[in-house]
């Protein structure tokens, strides 16, 4: 029974259950894993290749009309040389890149705008690196009969219906003056299919901008489920943001030690020691360059404390013991700090003494 509620202690603490932290959040980021829709790409992009066409339309019919007369005109009539057929392909060349490079400069525009409202300004190359579990065909079969894949395939439906019925009704309204087109001049005929083509992109757009609506709250919703952490995940995650407690604990020792050590370095130079005599030891030392009041270099209880005492008597430090001014000082005196205020009358008594002492000496 006791096994029993382990394992389901266990399993309830890798389950994913939680938000993603903000480092989850980056790291997916970093990886090239965001949410986005490719009908959000769709939408923009065709809205806005058929709203240049609808604005630049007469003009691009003008250049192209004007392309072909001159071509009849004066270019059937030039004799086939290789300078001749060099100057046609780069006068044809430069009329046609005027019709093109409106569109192409707009659908450029469409493709980066629909990424930045969507994902920002991201610049990953993990997306490209090689990737051998990608074609693990096992995983791919998941991929193709996963509920990911079932919803593509109702998006992809649903998308293709969308734009038969817009493109059907648009043409039916139309149907009466499609038949009387044959009645009407060439570009007559060209202009009416001309803004129907126009309309029924556009329509189209805008139906497929308020799918992609729809989708990108999909995709947000999946994204959110996929990197969703368990608490044990955040426990390591935390972990190693705030490191191990057992490299800590050791990190700490180590500065301990050294801070130990630079301590009982300071210990010769000290001017007096205060004892309890057995647990305290503080060493003070007066230097009026370094401050007006006298600081501790060092101090310690127990092992500490006999450590002090031992250096000092090495380097005929005087040693004074006070037992109360020893306890009082350890507890609220800070290594290489001065002194506190209450206390300077009775270590100026001790400095006093001490200096009365060496100067027999």
């Amino acid at each position: 029974m006791e096994f029993l509620k382990l394992d389901l202690q266990y399993f309830a603490a890798d389950e994913k259950t939680e938000k993603a932290t903000p480092k989850k959040r980056e790291d997916t980021r970093k990886k090239g894993q965001v949410p986005k829709s490719q009908d959000v790409n769709t939408g923009f992009l065709l809205l806005l290749v058929f709203g240049i066409l609808f604005l630049l339309g007469p003009s691009m019919k003008d250049t192209m009309t004007g392309m072909y007369e001159h071509a009849f005109r004066e270019n059937m009539l030039r004799d086939v040389t290789e300078n001749q057929v060099h100057t046609v392909f780069v006068e044809m060349t430069w009329e046609i890149s005027k019709v093109i490079a409106p569109i192409m400069g707009v659908a450029i525009v469409a493709g980066v705008a629909s990424n930045l409202l969507q994902v920002g300004v991201m610049f990953t190359g993990e997306p490209l690196k090689m990737d051998l579990k990608k074609l693990d065909p096992i995983q791919g079969a998941k991929k193709i009969f996963s509920a990911r894949a079932l919803v593509e395939l109702v998006k992809s439906l649903l998308k293709i219906s969308m734009v038969g019925v817009i493109t059907f009704s648009i043409i039916w309204a139309n149907k009466n003056h499609m038949m009387n087109a044959s009645q009407k001049s060439v570009e007559a005929a060209l202009s009416f299919f001309g803004t129907t083509t126009i309309i029924m992109g556009l329509a189209s757009a805008l139906a497929l901008l308020i799918l992609s609506v729809i989708d990108y709250t999909y995709q947000r919703y999946d994204h959110e489920k996929n990197i969703r952490m368990s608490k044990k995940d955040i426990k390591d995650e935390h972990k190693n943001i705030e490191g191990d407690p057992q490299i800590k604990s050791k990190i700490k020792e180590k500065q301990r030690q050294m801070s130990s050590a630079r301590m009982m370095s300071e210990v010769p130079e000290a001017d007096v020691v205060i004892t309890n005599p057995t647990h305290y030891a503080i060493a003070i030392k007066y230097d009026e360059e370094r401050s007006d009041a006298p600081i501790v270099v060092a101090k310690g209880v127990d092992f500490v404390a006999q450590k002090i005492k031992e250096i000092a008597k090495a380097n005929d430090v005087m040693q004074v013991e006070n037992r109360p001014l020893a306890r009082a000082m350890y507890a609220d005196s800070e290594v290489d700090q001065p002194i506190d205020e209450k206390f300077f009358k009775a270590v100026a008594e001790i400095l006093a003494y001490v200096y009365r002492l060496e100067k027999k000496m």
